[in-house]
């Protein structure tokens, strides 16, 4: 197909996918982040055998399709951004290995965990699924906090093959350690929303509780974090480029600069309202569950969550992957996408399967709606 035929230029497709990317892992983050959150609040919120049943079944039906979405976005990275796949995928290997395991033992958990009736056969499931849960949020949220500082890897400019570096300890920096914090607390408050929204008794007590608290540290360590950024030296881009050229980070000049990547935000004062957001609505939040509101406190932790989500991607703009090694090496929207017909494509593809995909969601969710209690899980011979 000739590439003039496609309505939309290079450019254009480019940003489009930049904006899918993030719709999908705000997506994931909301939808299985309360997954990941109720897991890691089960010692917490639930004492007895039975109420940790109860916050169980409470997402044990939905886990599986709110997973996908991470599915989903690893291969939207594969096929729209392939050189940002071979150098995060390839490079941070080990990291990705931890979060595997970490995933892996959710699945286990949820399906043995009640296979015998011994409580120290149930608690010791328990137990892993709460580490499952911190350490896939921590893990999500230091990924994110060395994409600012950048990551140790070059590309070697006569085959683009990526080259890395480092090692997994060097991911753990004090800043990306904060921001890895930064995450648990903000999906562990989101989990403790959907527990008091969905639940009654003491669970539900001593997730509002939880969760305000969490919701509250979730601001104060967010705002903490974008006055660490705002002092941190960022990338920027000094030489001019082409966002319809072919993909090659080669061909741009970066350099670092104390407070760069606050630029985007004094170029468009309108992204500031994606800080204000996450700030705003994790206090509000944490108001919410504290007088004991239901849903206006779990739309106001999705809110949270797409507003820090957000205020990363802005701030990172156009950059995708940050290089510390090689500056001019690092990944962005202009040198790192697929090719101009196959982003076409997949757009096709995407409008045509994303509302079904919607669609269906909301339908499971509707089925699923009400509060869970020990009598509905009791009576449900298909519970966890």
């Amino acid at each position: 197909m000739d590439v003039s035929m496609i309505p939309l230029d290079y450019a254009t497709l480019r940003v489009i996918w930049w904006l899918l990317l993030g719709v999908l892992l705000i997506g994931f983050a909301i939808m299985d982040g309360f997954d990941l959150g109720v897991a890691a609040l089960l010692p917490v919120v639930a004492k007895s055998d039975e109420e940790r049943r109860v916050a169980l079944n409470l997402v044990g039906p939905v886990w599986e399709g709110n997973q996908v979405w991470l599915i989903t976005g690893g291969g939207a990275i594969f096929a729209a951004w392939p050189l940002l796949y071979a150098a995060s995928f390839s490079g941070l290997y080990l990291a990705m290995l931890l979060l595997l395991v970490a995933l892996i033992l959710r699945p286990v958990g949820f399906k043995y965990r009640s296979k015998l009736p011994e409580l120290r056969w149930r608690y010791t499931w328990d137990g892993i699924l709460c580490f499952s849960g911190v350490v896939a949020s921590l893990v999500f949220g230091v990924a994110m906090g060395n994409l600012l500082l950048g990551l140790p890897f070059g590309v070697e400019p006569a085959t683009l093959r990526p080259v890395y570096e480092g090692n997994l300890f060097q991911l753990f920096m004090p800043f990306a350690l904060l921001a890895g914090v930064v995450s648990v607390t903000m999906l562990l408050a989101h989990g403790a929303a959907l527990l008091a929204w969905r639940t009654g008794g003491e669970v539900a007590v001593r997730a509002r509780r939880a969760g305000a608290l969490l919701a509250l540290a979730t601001g104060v360590l967010f705002a903490l974090g974008g006055v660490w950024v705002g002092a941190m030296d960022g990338h920027a881009i000094t030489s001019t480029v082409d966002p319809a050229a072919a993909s090659n980070p080669a061909l741009k000049a970066v350099e670092l600069a104390g407070g760069a990547w606050l630029h985007n935000f004094s170029r468009w004062p309108l992204m500031w309202a994606a800080p204000a957001v996450g700030v705003g609505a994790s206090l509000l939040a944490a108001l919410l569950l504290w007088r004991g509101a239901k849903v206006s406190a779990f739309l106001a932790t999705s809110s949270a969550i797409a507003g820090i989500i957000l205020t990363v991607g802005f701030a990172l703009f156009p950059f995708l992957m940050p290089s510390s090694l090689q500056p001019a090496m690092g990944l962005t929207v202009w040198d790192a996408s697929s090719s101009h017909f196959t982003l076409w494509v997949m757009l096709l593809a995407t409008a045509l399967f994303l509302p079904i995909v919607l669609s269906y969601t909301g339908y499971v969710y509707r089925v699923m709606r009400g509060t869970v209690t020990p009598e509905s899980v009791s009576e449900n011979p298909n519970a966890y």
